[in-house]
């Protein structure tokens, strides 16, 4: 047990060091509204939770962690983090971004219920629209898009929600299992 702890706080050390390039929420928006398919969400769904900087580490037990804003009608309401832990074959790190799209108010409220917790079966594209690469399931099915801010390939709603990344640096070879876990806290006026 002692060995998995180490283990576990070894990886997310990498995760936070993996996260050389930070963005904020309008670099990153606007990265994802040029992406080809990802930009069509912006405009039909109910709001979404962009994460400029997920860091992103493993070695056998891996880790993740990012912090974004949860925007609904354009307006950003609150402050979201994201933790993730996986397990199996994983070597390296990456930092990546990723907006969650949610298609009505009740998906919209799942997430923003306080504590929300994404399965291993959740959907995710993958935008290749900047250098690094990961090989494996980043925790879900993931499905690379055929140019450099294309996204059309892959894509869709799971549970209300349309997931979408883009790899912004470092390496990452994995086969894991993980999902991710998110808190929100609203915003006060």
């Amino acid at each position: 047990m002692k060995t998995f702890l180490r283990t576990v706080m070894f990886a997310a050390t990498l995760a936070l060091a993996a996260a050389p390039a930070l963005a904020d929420d309008a670099e990153t928006i606007a990265l994802f509204k040029g992406a080809g398919r990802s930009s069509e969400y912006f405009n039909t769904a109910y709001g979404y939770a962009v994460f400029p900087n997920i860091g992103k580490a493993g070695f056998i037990v891996g880790g993740a962690r990012g912090e974004g804003h949860v925007y609904q009608a354009g307006e950003r309401v609150g402050e979201t983090t994201m933790n993730q832990l996986s397990v199996g074959f994983q070597l390296g790190g990456t930092d990546y971004a990723e907006v969650i799209f949610f298609r009505d108010q009740s998906s919209y409220n799942d997430f923003t219920s306080g504590n929300f917790e994404f399965d291993a079966n959740a959907q995710v594209t993958a935008v290749t629209a900047s250098a690094g690469a990961s090989a494996g399931t980043n925790g879900a099915q993931g499905s690379a898009s055929g140019g450099e801010h294309d996204a059309a390939t892959g894509g869709g709603y799971y549970k209300g929600m349309a997931v979408f990344t883009v790899t912004r640096g470092g390496l990452m070879y994995e086969a894991s299992i993980a999902g991710q876990k998110f808190s929100f806290t609203p915003t006060s006026h």
